[in-house]
Parts: C-alpha cells; sequence; structure tokens
C-alpha cells in the first residue's frame, strides 16, 4: 500500500501540482483521503478481477496457507517493483505491477492463469492496458485542442474562458457522475442499469451544475478576477448575485491587499512575470464587465523571488556535522524521509531540463490560467 501510493499519488495528482492548482502539503493531505475513499468506495471490481479473474485458487483449495504465501509474495514483488520505479521516476502502472506478479505466483505455483477472453481475464486486463491510454489520448486531445484554440490562442482569452468555464465545470462533474454510476459498489452493470438511466444522470449533472456555475461560480469569478477584489475568497460563492453589488455583504474577508491572481509562469529560474496582461476589449463586455482597465486586469506584482531551499539543505545540512548515531543527526533524517516529498515539486525543483521544458512554454494570460484550475 505504501508503495501503491508513492507512485499512484504521482499519477492523479501531478498535473494538479504542475498547473499550481495545489501544492504538496494539500495533496499530502487529500491523497490521504481520496486513494483510501476511492479504493474502499469505488474498488470493488478491480479487487474482484485482481482477487478472481487472473489465476485461479482452486490449486490452493484446502491449504491456506500456500495461498496467504502466493498472495504475500505477489504482493512482495510488486511492491519491490514500485519501490525501483518510484526512486527513478516511472510512473508505472500499479494494476500492471500487481497482474504480472499474480501471473508469476501463478505459474509458479501450477495454478491455472486466465489467459483466455473472459471477464477480468488476463488477455482482456492486457487489453485495456492499450485501449485505455489511446482514449484517454483521444478525450485529451480534443479538450486541450477545444482550450488552447478557442480560448487561449483567442486575442481576448480571458473573455472567452469566463464565457467557457462554466461548460467546462458541468463538463467535468458529468464525467464525474457517470464514473460513480458505473463503478458504485452495489450498481449494477452498465447494461444491467440502463444506457438511458446512465445518460439521464449524466445529463441532469451537465445541466444542474452548468446553473449553479451561471448563479453562484461565474459572480464569484467576476468579482474577483475581473474587479480584482482579493477580500473575495471560494467560501463567498454561495453569495452568488450579491458578489455583483458595489459592496457585497462579505463574511470573513480576506485582506484586500492580498494577491488575486498568482503568477503561474514563476519558477525556480524566473524572478518576474514574462508574460504581458491583455488589454480589455469590447468582448469583455460580454461577461458583465464595465471597469477601468486598471481594475479589469488585476496584475502579478513582480517580485524577486526567494531561492526555494532544498530538502537536502533543510534537513540533513544542519546536522551534517554530527555523529551518524546522535540523535539530531537522526531525527533530521527521520523528517527528510518523511518530508522530502512534500517540500520540494516541479515548480519549485532546480534542474537544467526542466528549465528548458519551461522556456518552451508559450506565456498566455494569468487570469485565463487561473480560470482552469476550478476545474482541477
Amino acid at each position: 500500500a505504501f508503495m501503491n501510493g508513492a507512485n499512484d499519488v504521482a499519477n492523479s495528482y501531478a498535473t494538479s501540482v504542475a498547473a499550481r492548482t495545489l501544492t504538496m502539503p494539500q495533496v499530502g493531505f487529500l491523497s490521504m483521503i481520496t486513494e483510501f475513499v476511492g479504493a474502499v468506495a469505488l474498488g470493488n471490481r478491480v479487487t474482484s478481477t485482481i482477487k478472481n479473474g487472473i489465476i485461479s485458487i482452486d490449486r490452493f483449495e484446502g491449504n491456506p496457507g500456500s495461498l496467504m504465501l502466493a498472495m504475500a509474495s505477489a504482493e512482495f514483488g510488486s511492491a519491490s517493483w514500485l519501490a525501483i520505479a518510484t526512486s527513478i521516476g516511472y510512473p508505472v502502472s500499479t494494476t500492471q505491477t500487481i497482474v504480472g506478479a499474480l501471473i508469476g505466483v501463478g505459474i509458479a505455483a501450477d495454478s491455472q492463469v486466465t489467459w483466455e477472453w473472459d471477464d477480468g481475464s488476463v488477455s482482456q486486463v492486457a487489453a485495456s492496458w492499450a485501449i485505455a491510454p489511446l482514449l484517454a489520448a483521444c478525450f485529451a486531445a480534443v479538450i486541450f485542442s477545444t482550450v488552447k484554440f478557442a480560448i487561449l490562442e483567442r486575442q481576448d482569452s480571458f473573455s472567452k474562458g469566463m464565457l467557457a468555464i462554466p461548460f467546462y465545470l458541468a463538463f467535468t462533474c458529468a464525467i464525474l457522475a457517470l464514473f460513480m454510476v458505473i463503478e458504485a459498489p452495489a450498481a449494477p452493470s452498465l447494461e444491467e442499469f440502463g444506457p438511458g438511466k446512465a445518460v439521464g444522470i449524466v445529463l441532469g449533472v451537465f445541466f444542474g451544475v452548468l446553473a449553479i456555475a451561471y448563479i453562484f461560480v461565474r459572480p464569484y469569478l467576476i468579482r474577483r478576477l475581473v474587479k480584482g477584489d482579493a477580500r473575495v475568497k471560494f467560501y463567498h460563492i454561495p453569495l452568488g448575485p450579491l458578489l455583483l453589488k458595489e459592496n457585497p455583504p462579505l463574511y470573513f474577508p480576506a485582506k484586500a491587499d492580498g494577491v488575486v491572481v498568482i503568477d503561474y509562469y514563476e519558477n525556480a529560474y524566473s524572478s518576474k512575470n514574462d508574460g504581458s496582461i491583455e488589454n480589455q476589449s469590447d468582448s469583455e463586455k460580454d461577461v458583465g464587465v464595465s471597469t477601468s482597465l486598471e481594475k479589469a486586469n488585476p496584475l502579478v506584482v513582480p517580485t524577486a523571488r526567494q531561492r526555494i531551499v532544498t530538502p537536502e539543505e533543510r534537513f540533513l545540512a544542519p546536522t551534517k556535522h554530527l555523529p551518524v548515531v546522535h540523535p539530531s543527526r537522526l531525527f533530521g533524517l527521520t523528517k527528510y524521509f518523511l518530508f522530502q516529498g512534500v517540500t520540494r515539486d516541479c515548480v519549485s525543483h532546480e534542474d537544467p531540463r526542466l528549465q528548458a521544458t519551461h522556456a518552451r512554454c508559450k506565456i498566455y494570460d494569468n487570469r485565463t490560467e487561473h480560470l482552469f484550475t476550478y476545474t482541477q
């Protein structure tokens, strides 16, 4: 479970960290909840496939000790490979790892491996390894293309983003609803449940979230990103249309001089925002904007970026001169082992190859970039 978490959390949250939607400490806390709840609440079918579909356990009938040893060997083998892959940065599939380990155990124990095309068989699992990435690539290409060419590449990207973000929020929630309908533990298969019911639920969620986005989220975005009101926080979203008033009734407001939008292009090699804020145009009036250019474009104030202290410098360097068995050095080693993963990320990480990647990135309006963090 430790190695699964080390690799799966990276697969689940890496894009959110890279987009600066979440920080590493936030990911560390959220992953403890989401990985556990996901495995318990929505992992029933995968668990059943791993347990019964890969190898036949009839070979171990009447010999539970051998079955326990076989499963423990599979776990140890998969955990060992995950530890090696994670240490060198390979985002391997934990499903492929445990399936391969079970096949090896089945062969070693002379147990029947389910090769033929059947529900949960090795053939179907292996086919999914090719089909799933291809389908994901197609969906991702379509979504990214619409965002890039219909919004980011347009002259007034922020205005286009303000018009489109409610639909993206609704689309995201509709996909999640479809996943929960199909993968819920007590839910029947899609054939038994009925495609009509599934489509009805998905469309209901889509239009329901779309209405919520227009009534509550859009006024929040206008207040914060267009009018540049740093006092408004996410917990003010329930105020909805009241946020469009000149002086909305804000409860627990944030500091008025706070940062409205962070610099999404800030990294370990940059000290200022190299992108320019786009000029307000007539199309911004379509989202309810009638303010001045200064208010419509809250600038990211260029400030010198402080050098990021690496985990080695934070936890190991202060006690480097002490003997290895010294309590302070052991405590530093313990902190490094436990926290080095949440104290570095792709934003603060200094690496020439990463710098080259950032240098090739095209720079867009920070406010437009910020809009899509809400879908994440």
